[in-house]
């Protein structure tokens, strides 16, 4: 196996993808809301990025902190996008339970964690609108499209 079959298994295949950049999106937003509006690494809600925070500095803990949290969910993503062709008729529901279960983790805790510094709401409410704003992307773009309307790149 040269390297460049081997690079190929580690990009998310066809339309997961897509989710792979909108889910990173969300990320990147409460990263970026966090550096621009954290002053002071106990001002962070999350333990364990505040802890990073303090020993590398808020932007350098806040990046590795992400980073090390990123890299399971993308090794879903592409594990799943391989994966998922193998599920034949169950594919939709597969698709449709990995999307609702990663938009509520993934895009509506980091969109909670974002809001959080610029709006005082309960939790459960910024993570349903995170999760609510992912499926909105994500429904009309995977589940009521053909693939018909998808470039051919990314038909499968």
């Amino acid at each position: 196996m040269d390297s460049r079959s081997i690079l190929k298994f580690l990009v998310p295949q066809g339309t997961w993808l897509w989710r792979t950049i909108i889910l990173l999106g969300f990320i990147f937003l409460d990263f970026l809301v966090t550096v621009l509006l954290c002053t002071n690494p106990y001002a962070e809600g999350n333990l364990l990025a505040r802890s990073f925070m303090q020993i590398y500095g808020i932007v350098q803990g806040l990046a590795i902190f992400d980073l090390l949290m990123t890299i399971p969910i993308y090794f879903i993503l592409v594990f799943d996008s391989y994966l998922i062709r193998y599920t034949g008729p169950y594919s939709t529901f597969a698709e449709l339970f990995v999307d609702v279960a990663l938009g509520w983790v993934v895009a509506g805790a980091h969109f909670n964690g974002a809001l959080s510094w610029l709006w005082e709401a309960p939790h459960l409410t910024r993570q349903m609108i995170g999760l609510g704003l992912y499926l909105s992307i994500v429904f009309p773009a995977f589940y009521f499209r053909s693939k018909l309307d998808f470039p051919r790149f990314i038909r499968e």
